[in-house]
């Protein structure tokens, strides 16, 4: 405890670029990614890894977006071999080849995690909107074959989370390590499509018992996670490992954030890499300072035994459900604001008074169907 209880950054998310060739619906890119079409450089991301390195950061998560869509991925991933970081792919996997997979491996990629938006082709379709599951599948087996250690990535909802037995298999299938069945956090896009998101407790509960039951059947095989919502847990999660303690999240254009939606709290300030060292970002920035400890805190926060551990909940989502940052995260029960995650859960479902507004790259149109969902076209692996 002597050692880690301090903030010490230990992974670097990399947002390499917004861009995507799949538009789910639960994106956690920025919902204003238009305004941010600036991208960093090979050099920028090489000069970041080695000063992420040297502030103590072993693990590197490679992601977007869609990462492949970087031409010199591959030299990136060489370069965090060059300085012993373990890099992990997170993608859709749909732009990729074999021949591709196996030059990233030779240049030191550590493992994949690939994102499943279906349990077969006739959902991911719809749900991820184009035909992508037999090229994820592929590229699967392909990561098996070169011996890179495969997660599988389900972001659960109302429309797949009655699945979740057949994602297991799916797995299993496809001999992974790991799948990660992760219920979506109403963030970004996915706050936008809510109503049309969000499963009944009954579905929720349902998948849990059978993500339970796999693990345990699958134990030593492979590992089976289960990720509950927010709004039914009664407590929250210590997102990103607590705010600046953990994480270092670069942007396409180079912002450095405590967490992937940082930017969308009024008065959060992020700093660019390209103006200051990360070491000077991590140590002495507004925005990582912002939530670190415990001074912020209020009440019930303040006295709760449980602040070291949850470190008050996500603050991205208490600004977007309450209007102030600094409130307890209203997936908390103690929270004064959790009535209305309570609401949200009871109710299973919510329906928005208004049709949904359907919001892509190019045009905005009203949609009567209010199960309709808002997709971007510059989507997220994740």
């Amino acid at each position: 405890m002597s050692i880690t209880s301090a903030p010490r950054p230990y992974t670097l998310i990399a947002e390499l670029t917004y861009s995507c060739p799949l538009r789910c619906a639960y994106c956690s890119n920025p919902v204003d990614f238009r305004a941010h079409d600036a991208v960093l450089d090979t050099g920028d991301w090489c000069r970041l890894l080695e000063e992420a390195e040297a502030l103590g950061v072993v693990q590197l998560n490679l992601t977007g977006g869609e990462p492949l869509l970087r031409p010199d991925l591959e030299a990136i991933v060489e370069r965090a071999s060059e300085l012993e970081l373990f890099s992990n792919l997170i993608t859709s996997a749909v732009p990729l080849s074999r021949e591709r997979l196996r030059g990233l491996k030779q240049r030191g990629l550590g493992s994949i995690q690939i994102s499943f938006q279906g349990s077969d082709r006739d959902q991911a379709r719809s749900i991820a909107g184009s035909d992508v599951f037999e090229a994820k599948r592929r590229a699967a087996l392909w990561a098996k074959e070169l011996g890179l250690a495969l997660t599988l990535n389900v972001v659960l909802h109302a429309k797949n989370i009655d699945r979740t037995a057949d994602f297991v298999r799916l797995a299993e299938e496809l001999s992974a390590e790991r799948i990660e069945l992760a219920n979506v956090q109403y963030l970004g896009w996915a706050l936008l499509n809510r109503s049309a998101l969000m499963p009944s407790s009954a579905q929720i509960d349902r998948a849990r018992e059978i993500a339970v039951q796999a693990a345990r059947r699958l134990l030593g095989q492979s590992e089976v996670l289960f990720v509950l919502p927010d709004h039914h847990a009664g407590r929250p999660r210590a997102c990103m490992d607590g705010w600046g303690r953990r994480y270092i999240v670069v942007t396409p254009d180079g912002f450095v954030a405590p967490c992937h939606a940082a930017r969308t709290i009024p008065g959060i300030s992020l700093e660019s890499a390209l103006g200051r060292s990360l070491a000077e970002i991590w140590r002495d920035s507004t925005s990582f300072n912002a939530f670190r400890g415990e001074s912020w805190m209020r009440e019930p926060c303040r006295s709760c035994e449980r602040r070291r551990v949850d470190f008050g909940g996500c603050r991205c989502q208490a600004y977007l459900l309450t209007g102030d940052a600094r409130a307890t995260d209203p997936a908390c029960a103690l929270a004064h604001d959790h009535a209305s995650i309570e609401s949200l859960r009871v109710r299973g479902v919510t329906r928005p008074a208004e049709p949904i507004v359907l919001r892509s790259r190019h045009a905005r149109a009203r949609c009567a169907d209010e199960h309709a969902l808002l997709t971007p076209r510059s989507g997220c692996a994740r």
